[in-house]
Parts: C-alpha cells; structure tokens; sequence
C-alpha cells in the first residue's frame, strides 16, 4: 500500500459563532441536548430506522464520557453501547467483520461502538496482531462494507476523537496518580503513548482510505472536554432529521384495594443497615 504523508496543523483560533460557556451554561445547555436526544431516540424508535454511531481515537480522547453523556438519559433498550473485548481464538479465524455484524441495529435502535471494525487499522496494525495482508484486504473490503450497510438503510456516522500529545500525556500522568482511575491504564494504553508516531501514521492512512464520501470521518477536538460534548452532541443531533413526537397522555390509575393483610417487614427478608440518612423529599415503599 502507498505511504501518504499528513500535515497536522494546530488549530489556535476559535471558529466564527461559538461562544464561551460558564461551568453553569455548560451544565444547562448538556441537558437541554440531552433532552433533545431523548427526542431523537423516540423518532428513531416510531420510524424504525437503525443507526450506527462509531466513536475512535487516541488513549484518553474520551470515548467513554463522551458517550457516557449520549446515553444519560436514554432508553438502553433502544439505544445500545457496544464495546467489544478482544477477540477469541475462534473469532481470530472468522471474518474479521464477523463479530461486529451480530451488534449492527434492527429497526427503531441506535448502536454506539466504542472502538469498532477499526481496531484493524489502529491497534492491530500497529502491535503486529494481524499481518500486512490482512491489514491491506481490511483497508480494500471496510469502504465497501460500509456502503453496503449504507444502501441497506443504516444511518453510518463516524467520529473521530482526536487528542493532544500534550494533553495525552497530562491525561495518562492523572491516571496514574489517581487510585480510582488505575484501572483505565493497560499495558496497551502505555504502548499507545510510547508508539505515538506509529499510531500517528496509521490514523492517517486510515483516514485516506476510509474517509469516504458515504461516510466521512468528522473530527472533534477532545482537550477540552466540556466543549466537545457540546459540539459533538450537536452536531449528532444534525444529521438525523427527526421531529418532536406528541407525548402520549399517561393517567396514573387508581392502586388496587381489596382486603389483604401482609406480614410485617422484619419477616420479610433481612433489611440493609441504615448507615446513612439523607434528607428527602419522597418517601420509601414496599
């Protein structure tokens, strides 16, 4: 395969229409987005349409807050995240796109892979877990598949999470000084940031043969984190067009009477400690 070589500029200025945000408007205008993905996920739901949504990157771009904040409020019956392990030693013998076709949409739902297909032409290619050939039969048949899920009716949307050395680095170092983020290291994630050159080449040769006008890549810039919730979240929200449904009008009914006595509680199995009390407003039940 042919060597291209990439440029990566910094952006420094901030693009005509945006505005700064408080911690507060930040905080506001994310729910009223997150509202507004409740109501993308209904008309997805009514309409029967299947939607897949492919978030790549570095280590420490912010894959999972980022779709942690997508799913906050939605219904995961209908909107579904898929984060694969590894594969098997069955699965390395399958087709490679084998074990993500299971995981594709039926009507009325959403799909959100956390790292996908690509894993071939990132990490894979660049620790050696598949040969040249397969890398290069990956980089030919991905377009052609995603056309043909394209044509199908999938909705196929693409983001790539993109993340400074600098603030990578800053990243990873809070890792590892924080107990409860630990866990988010692997060996793997450290080889990512030692390879950041050959990881660098990879990304950009996949962008040369991926980004395809059926489906682009679309960029967004994660060292702020705050920002690229709002910009990706947004613009999401843009391309799918979707209308507010009429809600459908819901009347509590009237609770069950009839003559029953029930035995009391403490028959009834063994009750949590009360180690904390909180005030509140409602009250507990049976």
């Amino acid at each position: 395969m042919t060597k291209t070589k990439s440029n990566q500029g910094v952006q420094t200025a901030e693009p005509s229409g945006s505005r700064r945000l408080t911690k507060k408007e930040y905080d506001g205008e994310l729910r009223r987005l997150q509202v507004e993905l409740v109501q993308l996920e209904e008309w997805i739901r009514v309409e029967g349409l299947r939607v897949v949504v492919i978030f790549e990157g570095r280590d420490t771009a912010g894959k999972g807050g980022m779709i942690k904040r997508i799913t906050t409020l939605l219904n995961p019956r209908v909107v579904k995240v898929v984060a694969l392990p590894a594969p098997t030693e069955r699965e390395r013998t399958q087709w490679y796109f084998q074990r993500y076709v299971p995981h594709l949409p039926a009507a009325g739902e959403m799909v959100l892979f956390d790292r996908s297909w690509y894993n071939r032409a990132g990490v894979e290619r660049v620790m050696g877990f598949c040969t040249q050939g397969e890398y290069e039969e990956f980089m030919r048949s991905c377009p052609q598949l995603e056309r043909m899920l394209i044509s199908s009716g999938i909705v196929l949307i693409k983001y790539w999470l993109s993340v400074s050395d600098e603030e990578q680095e800053r990243r990873f170092l809070a890792r590892i000084g924080d107990s409860s983020k630990r866990w988010k290291l692997s060996p793997m994630d450290l080889q990512s940031r030692a390879r950041w050159v050959d990881y660098s080449e990879a990304k950009d040769q996949m962008f040369a043969y991926t980004d395809i006008k059926e489906a682009p890549w679309y960029v967004i810039e994660t060292d702020n984190k705050r920002s690229a919730h709002l910009n990706l979240i947004s613009h999401l929200l843009s391309l799918i067009p979707y209308q507010a449904l009429p809600q459908e009008h819901i009347k509590l009914p009237p609770r069950q009477e009839r003559a029953y006595v029930r035995p009391p509680k403490n028959v009834q199995g063994t009750l949590v400690p009360v180690r904390y009390q909180v005030e509140a407003t409602g009250r507990g039940g049976a």
